[in-house]
């Protein structure tokens, strides 16, 4: 497949550094171009910092190729979304549930630990991300992470 120019197919959203300490967010996670892209697949490489360690995430995206193209009254960043499907009856409208996202991985041991997560059906319409992380297990001792990012 031919990329959209510009974009790098495999890109660094985290060098291998410590979490933030208390289990605060990245303060400036890196943005990705990917704009073109129809499926994003994330790698993760977390060694938990102690015992019960665990690290969690969020996909974030934009529509926007660069902040000062955001519109008055939009929102630069968007969270990404759980859906659950409601209960389908004859007779009744369904309601279903979508609420904002954050993804928690939890070490099943003291080695490194390495997992992906993929987003597809993009549509090439997202031009940026970023994936903010956290401690979430083990704040007093927060954990090594790694993000790299494929996108085609």
């Amino acid at each position: 497949m031919t990329l959209a120019p510009g974009l790098v197919a495999l890109q660094q959203a985290r060098v291998s550094a410590a979490l933030p300490v208390a289990g605060n967010w990245d303060p400036a996670p890196t943005e990705l171009f990917v704009s073109g892209a129809d499926t994003i697949t994330v790698q993760f490489s977390y060694t938990r910092g102690g015992a019960g360690g665990s690290f969690g995430f969020q996909m974030q995206t934009s529509i926007y190729s660069i902040a000062v193209n955001v519109p008055a009254g939009a929102a630069a960043w968007a969270d990404g979304t759980a859906y659950g499907v409601g209960v389908i009856a004859a007779g009744a409208d369904t309601v279903s549930a979508i609420q904002a996202e954050q993804v928690v991985f939890q070490a099943t041991g003291a080695a490194q630990e390495a997992f992906t997560y993929t987003l597809q059906g993009l549509g090439g319409v997202v031009e940026r991300i970023r994936i903010p992380c956290h401690e979430v297990g083990n704040v007093g001792t927060p954990g090594t992470l790694q993000v790299e990012v494929l996108a085609f």
